[in-house]
């Protein structure tokens, strides 16, 4: 795995992080001008981008049976998702004053286990499922169906044959008679934020073919990547998410991985977040409600400075996700024991 792509999983997800810390300050705070502070949901659009490109670079040149894809694939999402799904509906069942954006409901905790678009029963103008941050995880294993279909294709025709049937799929949940119905699922998957993992995918055909950026233009390209990534999301462009942010999300992970990151010393912390940063996305909202419940029991004033307790958000949804991260990867323990044998 390119190290700078593990640095932008570890970015995109602290951003992630951040704005929903954000969100929490004033339950603690009520005084706290949030508004002014909040952004960072654009990391979303980073994983997406990210996903595209990875799917692509380590199928490539493969063969790989859409059933070992898959395989590979849920081994490595679902998991550590039905817990964290069971045990927020354990939660919302006994004690539904913790999770805010929780309401135990059976229907919606299986489509939740299934991946499967569903107004959230705490906010039914929401297509969120049991734990709010898997959304992003809907469009995942959606995209992650369309992509190992299309392994069946011959590799020359495979990018040609995603954009279409992406295309198919957006046009026909907002187009066709019929199938344009308005239901969850049809205004779920007929969001063009789809194609940002296609984005993904064509940054990595680019990047096996060594059609890179020069480094003289990669470096600022990132952070001009990133300027208009956040200011964009400041603008509040979300009906044009697949455009606005999309495409500075597309120019940062096409000039990060345009840079020779080999040539430089490993930043070991972050390289370290990124390979946890899934664990870090989908427990963190349990790390901010625990935080928020502890600082109003003890009542210590500082705690409550908004500035503070976003930092002691993001510390907490670190070490909770990577404690997870450890306790859950696939024989993990055992590669260490046997490096260190």
């Amino acid at each position: 795995m390119l190290v700078q792509l593990q640095y932008l999983r570890a970015i995109a997800a602290l951003l992630v992080v951040y704005f929903h810390s954000v969100l929490q300050v004033p339950k603690v705070n009520p005084g706290f001008d949030w508004e002014f502070h909040l952004f960072g949901e654009t990391g979303v659009d980073i994983f997406f981008v990210l996903s595209g490109f990875v799917m692509w670079l380590t199928t490539a040149g493969r063969s790989i049976s859409p059933i070992e894809f898959y395989r590979r694939r849920i081994k490595r999402i679902v998991p550590l998702y039905w817990m964290a799904t069971i045990f927020s509906a354990a939660v919302a069942l006994v004690a539904p004053s913790i999770l805010k954006s929780t309401v135990f409901n059976v229907p919606h905790l299986i489509a939740s286990l299934l991946f499967v678009p569903w107004p959230n029963p705490a906010e039914l103008t929401l297509i969120k499922p049991v734990v709010v941050p898997g959304w992003t995880l809907n469009y995942e294993m959606f995209f992650y169906l369309i992509f190992g279909l299309l392994l069946l294709v011959r590799e020359r025709w495979r990018l040609y044959a995603l954009f279409g049937a992406m295309t198919a799929i957006v046009v026909a949940c907002n187009v066709v008679p019929l199938v344009a119905t308005t239901t969850a699922v049809t205004t779920f998957y007929g969001d063009p934020i789809i194609f940002e993992f296609l984005g993904g995918v064509v940054l990595a055909k680019l990047y096996s073919e060594k059609i890179l950026l020069p480094q003289s233009v990669a470096w600022p390209a990132i952070l001009v990547g990133f300027a208009f990534l956040l200011t964009n999301e400041a603008l509040g462009n979300s009906d044009m998410r697949s455009l606005m942010w999309g495409i500075p999300a597309m120019v940062i992970v096409y000039s990060a991985i345009s840079i020779d990151f080999s040539k430089l010393p490993t930043i070991g912390w972050l390289n370290y977040l990124g390979d946890a940063s899934y664990a870090i996305y989908i427990t963190h909202a349990f790390s901010l409600a625990f935080l928020r419940i502890v600082c109003g029991v003890v009542g210590i004033d500082i705690l409550q400075h908004g500035s503070i307790f976003i930092v002691l958000c993001l510390v907490l949804s670190s070490i909770g996700g990577s404690v997870v991260h450890e306790l859950t990867t696939p024989g993990r323990w055992k590669r260490k024991k046997l490096a260190a044998a």
